[in-house]
């Protein structure tokens, strides 16, 4: 089993409208849109308020793109907004982190065999992932858990093991430990890369672990995550 180009997504992520980081803004992903010719791309809306988020849509109707296959909801995005995704732009999965974490603030049942939990922040649970679709597994979350917490990683994969994933994000690893881009803890994991073999990491996970729908969660230019992508499925050929 080889992985394909298809797969995975290059994504319009939005940390740089809440934290400084490296990358380029939200509004310039969007215009990259065109610039490069993308028909389809994922989208991280989990920093824009909802006024922010309807600018964001706007925007995005402006384009040529065709399909936004997967979208990391917020915990205030409401059933209409996620229908919304459905109806303009064909989405087929979301991503939740888990209500231990960010209780959702409206009734999204209608949807919830499309919702995927994320393993992210709170380790993941077994009875709350039977309540949704399945497990949106995030590599560098997982990665990262795996040099600093074995025993939650292992946890964390036997539940992978036995869960549909639905859906990916993906990242990269630093060789070294660094503040977070909310300053409020230190890990290996970074939404922004400088280095292709900053996901050399992936290699050593099981193809099974790859969805239909990897998104790349990175702060770079859309450019920049199209190389990666190259990369990823290079190392898998």
């Amino acid at each position: 089993m080889k992985l394909s180009k298809e797969q995975f997504l290059p994504a319009i992520t939005t940390l740089s409208a809440k934290f400084s980081v490296e990358g380029n803004s939200w509004k310039d992903k969007i215009e990259e849109i065109d610039q490069l010719g993308l028909e389809r791309v994922a989208v991280f809306p989990t920093c824009l308020d909802k006024e922010q988020r309807q600018e964001m849509y706007g925007l995005l109707e402006k384009t040529k793109i065709k399909e936004i296959p997967f979208v990391h909801i917020r915990s205030d995005m409401s059933l209409d907004e996620l229908e919304y995704f459905v109806k303009r732009f064909r989405t087929q999965v979301f991503n939740t982190h888990t209500e231990k974490q960010w209780p959702l603030q409206h009734d999204l049942s209608k949807l919830k065999k499309m919702i995927f939990i994320e393993n992210a922040g709170f380790p993941l649970d077994a009875e709350e992932i039977k309540s949704f679709a399945g497990v949106c597994l995030d590599f560098s979350h997982l990665e990262n858990d795996r040099i600093m917490s074995p025993e939650r990683f292992k946890a964390q994969e036997k539940l992978l093991c036995k869960n549909k994933i639905g859906c990916n994000h993906i990242a990269a690893i630093l060789k070294e430990r660094k503040p977070t881009e909310d300053g409020e803890n230190i890990s290996f994991d970074r939404h922004y890369y400088k280095e292709l073999s900053q996901f050399d990491y992936l290699k050593q996970y099981p193809k099974e672990f790859f969805s239909q729908f990897c998104a790349m969660e990175l702060e770079n230019f859309l450019k920049e995550q199209l190389k990666a992508i190259d990369y990823i499925v290079k190392l898998f050929s």
